[in-house]
């Protein structure tokens, strides 16, 4: 399960910040989070380019707020999301 990766990010900021979130939501959203990152993998050199890294933040923003992640908004958690889904493209040697 690729998503997995991102699963455990969410899972552990939700402890490290002391916060529940229903484990169903988290898997879809964790899904698709994955999706959104494997959309802009496409891009040659996307983690180097400025605008598709904004577009990438700027979908992650919208699909978390649309679940309601984190129930507070957390600066700390979106950065942590966002280098996820650079460590996950990377090490898939998409980046």
């Amino acid at each position: 399960m690729e998503s997995k990766a991102f699963y455990d990010i969410l899972k552990s900021l939700s402890i490290k910040y002391d916060f529940t979130y229903p484990e169903d939501k988290m898997i879809e959203l964790a899904k698709h989070a994955k999706e959104e990152v494997d959309s802009v993998a496409s891009f040659p050199a996307w983690n180097q380019r400025e605008d598709i890294k904004a577009e990438l933040e700027v979908k992650l923003i919208l699909l978390l707020a649309k679940y309601g992640y984190p129930p507070v908004a957390n600066d700390d958690v979106y950065k942590k999301i966002l280098e996820q889904a650079e460590n996950f493209k990377r090490n898939r040697g998409w980046g």
